[in-house]
């Protein structure tokens, strides 16, 4: 017994000795906080980087994770707008007496290096809602952060809500976070001197689509944007932004920005806010531009919120019961043709075109497109989803793939629409400027036959070729049958049990409220259907 006492007492002094190192260790390394940039790349409203400089010195970080970038949903454009957000970011930094260190590896490798390189007690970041790779790899962050006993004290980015219980309250929860102060960074105390030498960061070779015309990254550009329109372009944007003629001078184009953090929603949120309460009276279609885009920015976050509160959307049916609707029947040739941009549709391959080379497209010609997918080329919208957001430059996973679902009918709360490529050509391109700026094979087809060209008669199809004597292409299906023959199959499936069973269960999990009143106030909330944002804004 004597011998197991003494046994017991070493092994609690061990103990002892352990836990008074680790304290001792603690407070060793309270001399920096970590500063995790990840979707965030500003310096202002940046309230990791605020609460950080304000506790003591910081360490700045951007981690370029190999995995990441092996997901479908990436491509090179991505990487490269990231790139230069984050030179503008070190150059502000360096302005300030330090710099942004990139390093390469899985999140938690590239902490343990630095960790043990010189031990920090904080790290600090902001709450990012984004695929299914991101989520994964934060919960591991926060077990290594558990283990080596480190606080991560993270932010909210958007409007969106940690462990929301249900949407009786957000609208009150976004307001309340759109109307914090700015958060200005004063003078940062680095942990060290800063490299004389920039950052490297080389793309990973097996990255492509990189569009020649996309938007350029950076504060700079976000904040040069966002003026241009409150003060000018906005005056267009009800009644400008619908058709792919207007759209891209009408729209506000910050998407991007926003996506990436460049600039913060409450920043645009408060800009936009100040410039309506300055407009004359007489400002009447100003501000009802103004008017129209506050309450994109509102649903912007609401979107995001569907996959913070239900992360499985992005590769499972929001509504369980629509389950195997289109999974059996994936035809790879019609996605082709989709992806070619020879759907034989041309307002459908002409936004195919001018996605392909600006990586950008308005919300109404985005809806037709996945519209076109789902129904008459019965798409899954899984698979269109991920070419898609290697498409799109704003790539935001929480609009995105609760708008793939929305439009391909697959949620039981929205109303179904089905878009008609021929009479969206002749009601936003009636006299098919857009289609024969992006398919110069419809330059010499005289517009009675524009958005129909293979009805034009046979002697007029060979004088009616474009110079390269590329072949029109033929439609890959007959449109008004097969939207039909799949609108028949979603209507039956909404009738039966499974799906109207479901139904009650998506609503108050996803739904927006048009009254936003606390249930123990005696009252409850009333249930409207999303917008169809159509992904930008």
């Amino acid at each position: 017994m004597a011998q197991g006492l003494g046994q017991e007492l070493g092994a609690s002094a061990l103990l002892l000795k352990r836990l008074s190192t680790k304290q001792i260790n603690k407070q060793e390394r309270m001399n920096y906080g970590l500063v995790w940039f990840k979707r965030d790349l500003r310096w202002q409203d940046h309230a990791a980087l605020s609460q950080a400089s304000k506790n003591g010195s910081v360490r700045c970080i951007y981690i370029v994770e190999p995995e990441l970038w092996i997901q479908p949903e990436s491509a090179l454009q991505h990487f490269d707008f990231i790139h230069e957000s984050l030179s503008e970011l070190d150059a502000y930094l360096r302005t300030q007496g330090g710099c942004l260190e990139v390093h390469i590896g899985e999140a938690s490798d590239v902490l343990t290096r630095l960790w043990q390189e010189s031990p920090f007690a904080e790290l600090y970041s902001h709450e990012e809602t984004g695929n299914g790779f991101t989520y994964a790899r934060d919960l591991k962050v926060a077990f290594w952060c558990k283990g080596n006993d480190v606080t991560w004290k993270e932010f909210a980015q958007f409007g969106v809500v940690r462990g929301l219980k249900n949407r009786n309250l957000w609208q009150r929860e976004w307001e309340r976070h759109m109307s914090l102060p700015i958060q200005e960074v004063g003078s940062i105390k680095f942990w060290r001197m800063p490299s004389p030498e920039p950052f490297l960061m080389s793309a990973p070779e097996h990255l492509q689509h990189n569009p020649p015309l996309r938007q350029l990254g950076g504060r700079s550009h976000a904040l040069s944007i966002l003026h241009n329109f409150l003060n000018a372009r906005s005056i267009g944007y009800r009644g400008g932004i619908s058709s792919p003629l207007s759209a891209p001078d009408a729209c506000s184009r910050i998407s991007a920005y926003l996506t990436y953090g460049c600039i913060s929603m409450r920043e645009v949120v408060q800009a936009t806010r100040k410039h309506l309460a300055q407009l004359p009276p007489q400002a009447s279609r100003h501000r009802s531009g103004l008017t129209a885009f506050m309450s994109r920015l509102y649903w912007h976050c609401h979107f995001i919120q569907k996959l913070e509160s239900e992360p499985e959307i992005e590769w499972r049916n929001m509504h369980r019961g629509y389950d195997n609707l289109r999974e059996q029947d994936f035809n790879q040739e019609h996605f082709d043709a989709l992806k070619q941009a020879r759907t034989g549709w041309p307002m459908v391959d002409a936004c195919v075109s001018m996605l392909r080379e600006t990586g950008w497209l308005n919300f109404r010609m985005r809806s037709m497109l996945v519209s076109v997918a789902a129904y008459p080329l019965w798409l899954h919208w899984r698979p269109v989803g991920e070419w898609l957001a290697t498409q799109f430059l704003d790539y935001e996973p929480g609009i995105h793939w609760s708008q793939m679902q929305m439009q391909s009918g697959t949620t039981g709360i929205n109303t179904v629409r089905v878009y008609n490529p021929i009479k969206q050509a002749q009601d936003h391109d009636p006299k098919g400027i857009f289609v024969r700026r992006w398919l110069p094979v419809m330059r010499r087809v005289p517009i009675v036959w524009i958005f129909e060209p293979w009805k034009m008669p046979t002697h007029l199809q060979d004088t009616s070729s474009d110079v390269s004597n590329t072949a029109i292409a033929i439609p890959v299906v007959d449109l008004a049958l097969s939207t039909r023959d799949s609108k028949n199959k979603l209507h039956a499936l909404r009738k039966t049990q499974a799906v109207h069973d479901g139904n009650e269960a998506v609503v108050n999990k996803h739904a927006s409220r048009k009254t936003l009143l606390e249930p123990s106030k005696g009252k409850s909330a009333e249930f409207v259907s999303d917008q169809q944002l159509g992904f930008d804004f």
